[in-house]
């Protein structure tokens, strides 16, 4: 007997096969076989708006700069950001005039 791939989603070692489908019955998830499952690392902004690499960004609330007595205002327009993938939510590295390089929840800003 053929050995079924594990789902690609969950892990899970218990796949069916349903036609040209494989099927996970604990994650509910389905692909075809011979089909890598790519997951797309995105990130929205605190309006639902997709950002990418290179958007111009706004800040929406005042942001106090941790160890430091600076503070980012309200409206400070932040250019060409870069995503990154972060375990404590601070998903966008950036510089900002008179602050310098900084990581930003994306919860912070809108894109402009």
């Amino acid at each position: 007997m053929e050995q079924l791939p594990n789902c690609p989603k969950c892990g899970s070692e218990y796949t069916y096969e349903d036609g040209n489908l494989l099927i996970c019955p604990e994650c509910a998830y389905e692909w075809k076989a011979g089909e890598e499952a790519e997951e797309e690392f995105t990130v929205t902004d605190a309006n639902g708006a997709t950002l990418r690499n290179g958007d111009d960004v706004t800040v929406i609330k005042d942001l106090k700069i941790k160890g430091s007595s600076s503070v980012v205002k309200v409206g400070t327009k932040i250019k060409n950001i870069k995503l990154v993938e972060s375990n404590d939510d601070h998903n966008i590295d950036c510089k900002i005039p008179g602050v310098g390089a900084i990581k930003i929840k994306q919860i912070f800003v809108k894109k402009s």
